[in-house]
């Protein structure tokens, strides 16, 4: 268990959860709401936390796969779904190894790949992985919608530089569209980013 992993469930075991509750990124309405919505597929959410990304997605007809490392927080998730009687599929997963779960892995080939605040927690080992995984995750011409905190951005979470994010999905993604997430920003604060990338085919 990395260091990373151990802290979010001794924050959730605590019951110290500031990221819960937040209000849904306004990248992420815009993408499914905004005056060029993406036709509703399959979605992976990485870092689901306790659903409210992945309950929103599938009121709006998106297939949706919800992946947190942590338990507690998903059974949450599932509870909240069930009440606001929506399906979603809810995983217990390292976002590092998606395809090495027993199973099989979390699944392929999804139009959509959503991160609200995971990327922007990791190690350089970890986002080396999280970047292999997520791409061998994604359909061709699948959209990446990544909100993460600037570095400096949030206190006690480490941030990532915005050339950092572009320089790691180089290499099979295309950036359409970054720039300052509303949702994210305290006290007048432009603390948070979001990024909207496709994939290549």
């Amino acid at each position: 268990m990395s260091s990373r992993q151990l802290l979010f469930k001794t924050f959730y075991r605590l019951g110290f959860v500031p990221w819960d509750g937040h209000p849904l990124p306004e990248s992420l309405r815009d993408l499914v709401e905004g005056e060029t919505p993406l036709a509703a597929g399959t979605v992976l959410d990485l870092g689901c936390g306790t659903g409210d990304n992945s309950i929103y997605l599938a009121q709006h007809g998106w297939q949706v796969t919800g992946v947190d490392y942590v338990a507690k927080p998903l059974a949450k998730a599932r509870a909240k779904a069930a009440a606001d009687r929506v399906a979603v599929r809810f995983v217990q997963a390292d976002v590092t190894r998606l395809a090495r779960l027993p199973s099989g892995g979390v699944g392929t080939n999804f139009d959509l790949i959503v991160d609200n605040g995971c990327l922007h927690g990791m190690s350089a080992e970890d986002r080396d992985a999280y970047v292999r995984e997520v791409t061998a995750a994604a359909a061709p011409n699948a959209r990446l919608l990544l909100v993460e905190f600037v570095t400096g951005g949030s206190f006690g979470v480490p941030g990532i530089d915005p050339a950092e994010v572009e320089q790691r999905f180089a290499a099979d993604w295309t950036l359409l569209s970054s720039g300052s997430e509303q949702a994210m920003n305290r006290n007048g604060k432009d603390a948070g980013r979001y990024y909207l990338f496709t994939r290549g085919s």
